[in-house]
């Protein structure tokens, strides 16, 4: 599978594409963070590294008033040098076998940056997937829960009118793509 794929949810588009997130011009961008915001590697690293130090300072700031962020929450920074505007920043579960409420959090991680983003009036956002890389969460499961609680949040009133998943390899790409046919299937 190449390409995009696109499904139209309350006049809302929501996408699976193969790319790099940090080349995104959506409105926000968003960032599978750590708890303490520092920067990592996988996406984290790679959106501070293209974003530079603006957005690591904002992180620093936001550390210092809150303290580290939970998992399932989301903040926003600046989206430094990158053609976004934003980055919303989540932190995904660890992946502890599916019995440590690893979906629950999951789902609050998509939603809450979601939620974000329409508190700001932001009409476009690009997420990657969440928890799949050194969190291991399983990437069909992931899969399952960052699409549905998406096609979930666009079926409200919202701001937001484009979701774009930005998945960096194929493997990932043909997963959430096969996922996406699924949720078309899906009546509710």
């Amino acid at each position: 599978m190449t390409g995009e794929h696109t499904y139209t949810v309350n006049q809302a588009k929501l996408s699976v594409i193969r790319g790099d997130i940090t080349l995104q011009s959506t409105d926000a961008i968003v960032n599978a963070a750590n708890s303490g915001l520092m920067g990592g590697g996988g996406v984290d690293g790679a959106i501070h590294r293209a974003g530079g130090p603006a957005i690591l300072e904002e992180c620093k700031q936001i550390v210092v008033r809150q303290g580290h962020l939970p998992t399932g929450q989301a903040v926003i920074t600046t989206a430094g040098k990158m053609k976004a505007k934003y980055v919303i920043h989540t932190v995904g579960p660890i992946w502890g076998g599916g019995n440590m409420g690893e979906a629950g959090l999951l789902t609050n991680a998509y939603q809450n940056s979601l939620e974000l983003a329409a508190s700001r009036g932001l009409s476009s956002v690009s997420f990657p997937s969440v928890s799949t890389g050194a969190y291991s969460y399983p990437v069909d499961s992931a899969a399952r829960v960052a699409l549905r609680t998406v096609v979930n949040f666009l079926r409200q009133e919202t701001s937001v009118k484009e979701v774009i998943f930005v998945l960096f390899d194929s493997r990932t790409y043909e997963t959430y793509a096969d996922t996406l046919w699924d949720v078309r299937g899906e009546k509710g």
